[in-house]
């Protein structure tokens, strides 16, 4: 997980200091406020009364603290509400933070997506632009990362609202203590410190910057827009050049004890022994990731290989393609389906996830990928009371990047207050 955003002292004062007692009393009041805070969010409006029988906090703290956290812009207290006893009715209390935001930048192999969430969920800004990560200068694309979140950056703050932080997402094994990107094998990065240089480029006064791997703030994205419905276990796939899987295991984000879970592109699921970009041979990824596709669905003059072109454009001109009955593109895609379903079948029994969702290319074609992955993982399944859901992202190429902004806002439900109160 990311570092703190409020650094502590080196040698904090003994707890049976007054100071101690101080930093012990603020630290406490911050975890409660937080608390207050997750709980709107799961549960929607409540009144203060409601908010302290269901938290078990005082009646006097619980008004105390939304009193803070309305001072802070994270709440708001509208509507009467009468709980049926006698006196006066109480306001229900909500999320707020309609000016509190947090960025994601999504640097895949050959094009950057950026949104900014608010704290209330409502997506302020979201952009995909081509930009050939893989093949410039490391200089250039963080040159151009920077530029990127800099505008961003300045058009929230011109509009009145904070932004607390910022989650980038390369395509590759993150090391969290450092803020570098450990291996991007489709980049073919080692042990770059982009915290590091992002954070030279933004300035002292940006916000802090964080790093995680990219399948895994998909998953983020599309459990936080799936989990109202009951799931507690996803399974993400993305489909890019390279295959990467977000795991969410009974609401948690699953990591590994390195960072590591969730590298499944290099399955050893290709008959040819192809060589992958990671070094190893007969890696998944290059038979179902979005390479292999192109590969197949197209000839080498053809645009859809342009990484000038957005690739959001090239997928859409595919997907007509395979609409008009294309015998080309609804080949290639035949030929993906059969070598997603293995890996799948593998992947189920092995997570048991209630839901899969398949997202990058996979997206664009729905109808041509879910039917028969449906079908393949039905005839296999073991359990027959355990039937899975599968759908394609409705979130595209964005989802990385709308991880990477929620993932920046969970600083705030730890401790709202890195948001400053009002005057």
């Amino acid at each position: 997980m990311a570092k703190e955003l409020l650094k502590r002292p080196a040698l904090p004062p003994s707890p049976g200091s007054i100071l101690g007692g101080r930093v012990a009393q603020a630290e406490m009041r911050a975890a409660n406020m937080g608390l207050l805070l997750r709980h709107l969010r799961g549960h929607g409006g409540r009144s203060r009364a409601q908010l302290a029988s269901e938290t078990g906090l005082s009646k006097a703290t619980t008004s105390s603290l939304i009193a803070d956290l309305a001072a802070r812009g994270l709440v708001r207290e509208g509507e009467l509400v009468r709980g049926g006893s006698v006196g006066r009715p109480g306001q229900t209390v909500t999320l707020d933070g309609a000016n509190v935001t947090g960025i994601g930048l999504e640097l895949s192999v050959d094009y950057a997506a950026l949104t900014a969430v608010t704290l209330a969920g409502t997506v302020v800004r979201e952009s995909v632009v081509p930009l050939d990560v893989a093949h410039l200068a490391l200089d250039v694309v963080f040159d151009r990362a920077a530029a990127y979140l800099t505008r961003a950056v300045d058009s929230l703050q011109e509009a009145g609202a904070h932004v607390v932080g910022i989650t980038v997402a390369p395509p590759g094994i993150i090391d969290y203590d450092t803020g570098t990107l450990r291996f991007a094998p489709n980049l073919g990065w080692r042990g770059v410190p982009l915290v590091a240089e992002l954070s030279e480029r933004l300035g002292p006064e940006a916000p802090p910057i964080r790093l995680e791997n990219d399948a895994k703030l998909a998953a983020v994205a599309e459990f936080d827009r799936v989990a109202p419905q009951g799931i507690r276990d996803l399974l993400y796939l993305s489909g890019e050049v390279g295959i990467g899987a977000g795991i969410v295991a009974d609401g948690r984000l699953v990591r590994g004890y390195s960072g590591f879970s969730g590298e499944v592109g290099h399955l050893p699921l290709d008959p040819t022994l192809t060589p992958c970009n990671c070094g190893r041979r007969g890696c998944w990824e290059t038979i179902v990731g979005l390479a292999a596709f192109l590969r197949l669905a197209a000839d080498p003059g053809d645009s859809m290989h342009d990484p000038k072109r957005a690739l959001e454009d090239r997928l859409l001109t595919l997907a007509d393609r395979a609409l008009a009955g294309d015998e080309r593109t609804l080949g290639a895609l035949a030929t993906v389906t059969e070598r997603l379903a293995l890996g799948l079948g593998i992947l189920v029994d092995v997570l048991n996830p209630k839901m899969i969702v398949l997202g990058g290319y996979y997206a664009f074609f729905g109808e041509f990928i879910l039917p028969p992955v449906q079908a393949a993982l039905a005839e296999r399944r073991l359990d027959e009371g355990s039937a899975i859901v599968l759908a394609t992202s409705e979130l595209g190429l964005i989802s990385t990047a709308r991880g990477g902004a929620l993932l920046a806002l969970e600083d705030v439900f730890t401790d709202p207050t890195v948001v400053a109160g009002g005057d």
